[in-house]
């Protein structure tokens, strides 16, 4: 079909202003109706609960131990549903049996809290999905997880059920309160509890960019004054690290000055990358920028000392040729420093952060159990050996890990 061509002079243009207002206001339209049908508000949110045989693995004590405690009186009695049977335990509850038990998983007094940056400069590798995948399965394991978004896209803060730039005051609730005003302490007020125990979440939302300018305005004046602005993120993460067993940092994917800062206040990396070449060629580009910038941290005496770097495979799907290919390449070249499980690409993952909800948070199947229980088994295996690194920083836990026959 021939289109005939329509003239210029009877093509109404937008001002470019009104036109991208207009697409944020129909953007933020879609994003409240997503919300209204997917209980996605924090106050909705519910802590996850597990049946009798995941609590037991979770405790670390038999079903039949949790009973006796129960019926001896150590335990509460277990809620019961109306035809006498019973519920799920709550992360709360399996706490508190930890307590009891004393199975309670904790960093040693005196011991380092690990910081762990989970970032790469590129977009799109699953950085926020591992980050906050892994801050709820350590919180979970009974750790006390701070997780922190410090990218303005707030993806991981949507992912506890805040509207970030509705929900949020930039100076009040997220870290450009703190970096901007120079404030001595973090305030109470910028550490939020969400609905799984245990685990702190410090928000972020679009007014974080800001920092980005603030920053580089402040370094471009004289060196120490640089080194203190780089180092306001790590004098952040020091004042909190008491409160915690582990920090969980979610950078922006760009290198820019929050990214530095974050650099500089972390003690260990993960690094997701897809094993396509595009992105194994952008990750390698990563690891060269890295190098430059750690020298460059160096020169304002803010180069970080890594307790661990892991790279881990994101987004693996085993039915693509090209992704065994360069999988198998990258576990060749990398060796110890890649972690053996692989982050599996799932529509499990995709249809519950449709909900703004993680896989650890969905009461049942979205998809085909066996996809449900595949990814489930995926992320639990990435998670489980990044917290094996964590607990390798920690001499309390060293016997422990030796009777495992996780070190020698």
């Amino acid at each position: 079909m021939d289109l005939e061509a329509v003239p210029a002079e009877s093509i109404v243009h937008e001002d470019e202003d009104v036109l991208i207002s207009r697409i944020y206001t129909q953007a933020q339209d879609i994003l409240e109706a997503i919300r209204s049908v997917s209980s996605n508000s924090k106050e909705e949110r519910q802590e996850p609960t597990f049946p009798m045989i995941r609590t037991a693995e979770l405790v670390g004590r038999s079903a039949s131990n949790i009973r006796e405690a129960e019926n001896a009186g150590r335990l509460p009695e277990p809620d019961r549903s109306d035809n006498g049977r019973r519920v799920n335990y709550s992360l709360s509850a399996i706490n508190h049996m930890r307590e009891v038990f004393g199975t309670m998983k904790r960093r040693g007094e005196g011991e380092r809290t690990p910081v762990i940056a989970v970032q790469n400069f590129k977009g799109g590798v699953g950085k926020s999905t591992l980050a906050v995948n892994l801050a709820q399965y350590l919180a979970i394991q009974g750790y006390r997880v701070c997780l922190v978004d410090c990218d303005s896209q707030a993806t991981t803060t949507s992912m506890f059920g805040y509207r970030p730039d509705m929900d949020l005051d930039a100076y009040d609730d997220t870290l450009y309160g703190y970096i901007h005003d120079g404030l001595p302490h973090v305030p109470d007020r910028m550490i939020k509890d969400t609905h799984f125990p245990g685990l702190k979440l410090i928000p972020a939302n679009l007014d974080l960019y800001l920092s980005e300018y603030e920053l580089a305005n402040a370094i471009a004046t004289k060196k120490e004054v640089a080194r203190q602005t780089l180092n306001r993120i790590n004098d952040a993460m020091q004042d909190i690290s008491d409160r915690f067993d582990i920090i969980i940092m979610d950078p922006p994917p760009a290198l820019g000055m929050i990214a530095l800062g974050v650099l500089a206040a972390s003690n260990a990396m993960v690094i997701p990358v897809p094993p396509t070449v595009v992105d194994f060629s952008s990750t390698a580009s990563f690891v060269g920028m890295l190098k430059e910038t750690m020298i460059q941290l160096n020169n304002y005496r803010s180069k970080p000392v890594f307790n661990f770097v892991r790279l881990v495979a994101s987004k693996t799907n085993e039915n693509k040729g090209m992704h065994k290919q360069v999988l198998h390449v990258m576990q060749e070249m990398f060796g110890r420093s890649m972690l053996n499980a692989t982050l599996k690409d799932s529509a499990e993952i995709d249809n519950a952060s449709a909900m703004f909800k993680t896989v650890y948070e969905l009461e049942k199947p979205i998809s085909k159990r066996d996809v449900h229980e595949r990814c489930i088994a995926s992320l639990n295996a990435v998670c489980a050996e990044v917290e094996i690194e964590i607990r390798k920083m920690w001499p309390s836990h060293h016997a422990a890990l030796r009777a495992e026959g996780v070190i020698v």
